[in-house]
């Protein structure tokens, strides 16, 4: 009769277990919705800033990000579609790996297209910005 602590001898062995960071599909999301997020800032964030109520001087403050614009754009893009590819290309992994959990991959897909929305009115806001002064 076994201990009532012991390990089964199906539980994987300490040097079978790997300790991994986060998957690098959750990296890129998260590079591009940041990305995404400060590329706005400068001219989305004031307007959605003074429509939900909040004023000041200190909003004049957020166009010292203008210049980086692009450079958040390009990132966000880049974060992005290094997502999208590793997320929409076929999976290749273990059973019971992170990525073979159904409901994992569709957060992660779910999350893709948050970020692109988000990043997609970052892109067109310039062009319809008129219609809103």
């Amino acid at each position: 009769m076994p201990k009532p602590f012991e390990q089964s001898a199906s539980l994987a062995t300490a040097e079978e277990r790997e300790i991994t960071g986060p998957a690098p599909e959750s990296m890129a999301l998260t590079a591009g919705g940041i990305a995404a997020l400060l590329a706005g800032t400068c001219c989305l964030g004031p307007l959605v800033l003074v429509t939900l109520g909040f004023g000041g001087a200190w909003l004049s403050n957020l166009q010292l990000f203008e210049p980086y614009q692009p450079v958040f754009i390009a990132v966000a893009l880049a974060a992005l579609g290094w997502a999208g590819w590793r997320i929409y290309r076929p999976a290749a992994c273990e059973p019971g790996g992170v990525c073979a959990v159904p409901w994992v991959r569709r957060s992660y897909r779910i999350g893709f297209w948050m970020a692109a929305a988000l990043l997609l009115v970052v892109l067109v806001f310039p062009y319809i910005a008129p219609l809103f002064y």
